[in-house]
This record gives C-alpha cells, structure tokens and sequence, in this order.
C-alpha cells in the first residue's frame, strides 16, 4: 500500500525519527520530470539528497515515499539534466528550521536560504519544521482582542490574539490589499509572513509596499513562488509556522499570515498524486486535504509561556466557489472566517467584507456588551437592505410600508461608510469601537 502524504511526509520531518545510521550512496533509477525514483537507498521520508546531473552538478531532491524497494523524490530546485544511473548521495538530517531573533527583518526560501541579499543568518537557534506536540492543557482561551487596524474587522469580526481565522475569495477581489492593511497595522511584537505559491511578482511588491519601517524591522518572511517544487512549497508553510511557534515560546504575541492554504494545498495534491493516490473531490487526493488541520493547529495561545500565534490564512475560492474543499475544509477548522465578496469590490467597497456569511467565533468572548448590541444592529441593517435592495431598486416599495425596511434604507449610507477604508488609512480598535457604538447603539 502507497505512503500516505499527510502521514508519512509531515511526520517523519520530527528530528526524532532521523537516528544515526549507516548510509550509502544509490543511483537514479527513473524520472518522470516531476518524479524520482532511487535503488539502493534507505532513508527516512523527508531526507534531503544530492542528484547527480549531467554536467556534472549536483541537485537537491527530497524523499517523499518508498515502493516496490524504491526510494520515491522530488526535485527542490529548478530543470537538471538528469541521466539514468546518476550518484544519490544522502544529505544532513532534515526536518528543523532558523528561528529567533536573528531571522528578524530576513526574507527566506522554503529551504531556509537567505534570498533578500543580506548574506548569512547567524545566531539563529533551532525548531523542528513538523512542530513540537503540544498538550490540548496548554492551549489557553482566546480572551484578548488583536488590533489589526481595519475598522470592519475591528468592529464587526473582532480578532482575538491565537485565534486562526481565513481570508476567503476569489482572485483579484483584494486580498493581499486586505492582508497589507493587516500588517502595516497590527499590534503584534513579531509578524511571520509565509508567501506560498503566489506570483514572483507579488513577492517583491509585498515586500516593497506592505513591509516597510517597523513592520520590515519585526517581521520574517519565507517566500516560495509558484515556479518552486511543490515539496518546497509545503517546507515554507511549515518553516513559517515552525519560525512563529518559537517566537511564542518565548513569550510573544505572534501574527502569523500564510497567502495563501489553497497553494499548499495543490502543492500537496501534486505530491499525492505524483505518489499514484486516487484523485477525489475537484481532483484532490484524501492526503492533499488531511494535512491543512495539522498546520492550521499548530497557531493558538500556550498558557505555559503566555504567547500566542494570531494566524490568517487567505484561501483562494476557486470560481468564486465557496464550495471548494479547500474552502471548506478551512472553514471547519478555523476559528472565524472573512469572506471577500466579487459584488462589493465592483461597487467600488474596499475591502470588500461581505458581512453576511463572515463571523469571528470568539468574538462574543472579547467584546463588551454595548460593542456586541451595536455590531448586531449594524448586521441586521445591512442583512435587511440586502433582501429588499432589488425591490427598492425597480421602485417596487412604497417608504412607511415596513418599518424594518426603512430603517436598513435610512442606515445603509452610514454602514457603508463603516466598512469603507482607504488602503493607507488605520483605524485603531478602540476607534472602531467607539464610531460604531455611537452610530448604531442607540
């Protein structure tokens, strides 16, 4: 029977499982363009080799599985000539991560590597890429709200500080505009920004545009583009999370962004099915999606040490389908979600926050009462402007005919201008609260 992804792959980057022991070089047996298959080799699965090539050069591949007496690997760089019978020369352990304050204001690879220029990173400690298991017991509650300096957000799907909530949408609908408000304005002592399989491009406007001053200053960035092997991909989320994990072991208030599940997800779907695993839903194997709950529970509070890892992860709607097993997978996992609605960004609202469907699950535990009553008004305004805005449109609703619907008519211009917020602009939580009590807690 095939290694399962989610089991074997994920677990076996615990550093416990790579004990010392003999070791020999094999050869390259067969290769698909995406597959490698290696005789004469026994490795623990996620042990980094170096492949021979055809002009002499050695590149990196990673065990992901074994069958038939085969050692199964994929590529972690770019296109090698790669010769039938090359060298498979074992690496170094893998399976630990950079972390610490040395890795602060540093952009990243999914392999570690120092891409942004600034040479090596030294003083950096160590953590276990798969995580360390953590008791449920020291899992705290979520008590304290995040500042993140949106003011729907703040007001009406209040963040608390360990809770892991998703960015929903499809593409091109706002969601790295969104996440560089966040950013540039959360109250967080580090920010850890996990770039998974977005455009080359984008790297380097975040990084310009969203990351700059004393955010750049506190903040880490793993970047692996779209063009990266999908095992590398999956190494830059888990290298993110594992980089967060040790910022709250020592006691900080962690915001954690990965942009975006989706990618790690079809990073994982092309490793399942490179492995021969049936395709299921939308073409994705049962491992693909298995292994989002084991990252996504990695973030949340630790009582012990009093940090907390605050995680956003944008997951991408494909078709603007909220269906997607992605979507809802993360859906069912997270702690709230924010849904992005195509409709709104063309009516010119930015962000584009389609309030409706989109909820903070520990809200109720962080916000006062006046703070909860005038969230509830403001709902059921624009929730009752919704359901009539056709009628009142074609001119069918005569105004005094329902009360309700007067008031959501009368309001509406004062909860549009609420969710509304320039890109540029920071409206701090107490702000946010404080407008919105005044407007609708009466």
């Amino acid at each position: 029977m095939l290694n399962r992804f989610a089991e074997n792959y994920l677990g076996a980057l615990a550093p416990t499982d790579f004990r010392p022991r003999a070791r020999v070089a094999g050869k390259l047996a067969s290769y698909d363009g995406l597959l490698m298959e290696a005789v004469g080799l026994s490795l623990p699965v996620g042990t980094v080799c170096q492949v021979g090539t055809g002009d002499g050069g050695m590149v990196e591949a990673e065990a992901i599985g074994f069958r038939n007496g085969r050692t199964l690997m994929m590529n972690l760089g770019g296109p090698a000539p790669l010769l039938p019978g090359a060298l498979v020369r074992p690496g170094d352990k893998p399976g630990e991560a950079e972390v610490g304050d040395a890795m602060l204001g540093r952009v990243v690879d999914g392999a570690g590597k120092p891409i942004d220029g600034k040479g090596p990173i030294r003083g950096a400690g160590r953590w276990p890429l798969a995580g360390r298991i953590q008791s449920p017991l020291d899992r705290g509650r979520v008590l304290e709200p995040m500042d993140v300096g949106v003011r729907a957000i703040n007001g009406l799907l209040t963040i608390g500080q360990g809770q892991r909530v998703g960015i929903m949408a499809g593409s091109g609908v706002g969601k790295s505009v969104l996440l560089g408000m966040m950013v540039r304005a959360a109250k967080a002592d580090v920010i850890v920004v996990g770039l998974i399989g977005e455009r080359s491009r984008e790297v380097s406007d975040f990084l310009e545009t969203k990351l700059k001053g004393d955010a750049r200053a506190r903040s880490v960035v793993v970047a692996v583009p779209a063009n990266h092997s999908p095992v590398l991909r999956i190494r830059g989320a888990l290298r993110a999370t594992a980089i967060a994990e040790a910022f709250r072991e020592q006691g900080k208030k962690v915001l954690l962004i990965i942009d975006s599940l989706t990618r790690v997800a079809h990073a994982g779907r092309e490793i399942g099915l490179a492995l021969g695993e049936p395709a299921s839903a939308r073409g994705y194997p049962p491992s693909a999606i298995a292994m989002l709950p084991g990252l996504i529970e990695r973030a949340g509070t630790c009582v012990r040490t009093g940090g907390s890892i605050t995680a956003i992860y944008t997951v991408l709607a494909d078709g603007d389908d909220n269906s997607d097993p992605v979507v809802d997978s993360a859906r069912s996992i997270l702690d709230g979600h924010i849904v992005l609605s195509r409709q709104l960004a063309e009516r010119g609202v930015y962000p584009a926050i389609d309030l409706g469907p989109s909820v903070s699950r520990v809200m109720t535990d962080i916000a006062d009462k006046p703070h909860l009553a005038a969230a509830r008004v403001l709902r059921r305004h624009l929730a009752t402007y919704e359901e009539n805005r056709d009628l009142v449109l074609m001119g069918a609703y005569r105004p005094g005919t329902d009360p309700a619907i007067d008031g959501a008519l009368a309001a509406h211009p004062a909860v549009m201008e609420y969710v509304k917020q320039d890109s540029d602009e920071v409206v701090s939580l107490d702000d946010a609260v404080a407008e919105l009590v005044g407007v609708f807690g009466g």
